[in-house]
């Protein structure tokens, strides 16, 4: 007769209940925009938090004046940048369509001290070790200066990019014009701003 071959067994592991449902944006915050007073109290809040606060202040700032997404963020060279003429080349990500930028006085002081602070580095925005920041330490840091400020709800790096849409659509810019200052491949994508908008109500009341 044969050996039998021991049988072994394993304990079972437990059954893992159901994961939480990730809860919807319009769950945690009644908007996914900040104001231009909002963007202000963040910027504030950065420049005052950690060792890099100019830094990440100017970042919180191109961010809301030029609509970039974390990724075309931290992929930004200084051969992007044209300080004496005040311009700042925009490459999109999802296909988005390039583009020239005006950078304005605020936009060239912050980034002509950034060039000083951080030199030797092909990317703008660099870390201590002058490598480029990620898109994850970008996220928590606007995170962090969104508690800081004393925002009432939870603020992510692409609130910026909508603010950047909302103000300009609010200021009546045409949205062919905002289509490709945002980089948007399908103009349905722009349209959202300008139903936003509370310019076409102004005349609905009139004390």
């Amino acid at each position: 007769m044969g050996v039998k071959a021991d049988v072994i067994t394993f304990p079972q592991t437990p059954k893992m209940g159901k994961l939480p449902k990730r809860l919807k944006n319009k769950d945690v915050r009644s908007r996914e925009y900040l104001t231009e007073q909002e963007v202000e109290l963040l910027m504030s809040a950065a420049r005052k938090t950690g060792r890099h606060g100019h830094r990440d202040a100017t970042l919180i700032l191109l961010m809301y004046r030029h609509g970039f997404r974390v990724s075309e963020l931290v992929s930004l060279r200084w051969e992007q940048v044209d300080l004496k003429q005040g311009l700042l080349h925009v490459n999109r990500v999802k296909n988005g369509s390039p583009s020239s930028h005006p950078i304005r006085g605020p936009e060239i002081r912050a980034l002509r001290r950034l060039k000083r602070d951080y030199p030797d580095t092909p990317y703008i925005y660099v870390t201590e070790r002058k490598g480029p920041l990620t898109t994850s330490t970008v996220r928590k840091l606007i995170t962090r200066a969104g508690e800081k400020a004393d925002i009432s709800f939870p603020v992510h790096p692409h609130m910026l990019r909508h603010a950047c849409g909302f103000k300009l659509a609010n200021e009546g810019h045409d949205t062919r014009s905002l289509q490709h200052y945002l980089g948007h491949k399908n103009i349905q994508h722009t349209v959202r701003y300008t139903e936003l908008t509370s310019k076409r109500f102004d005349k609905f009341w009139k004390d």
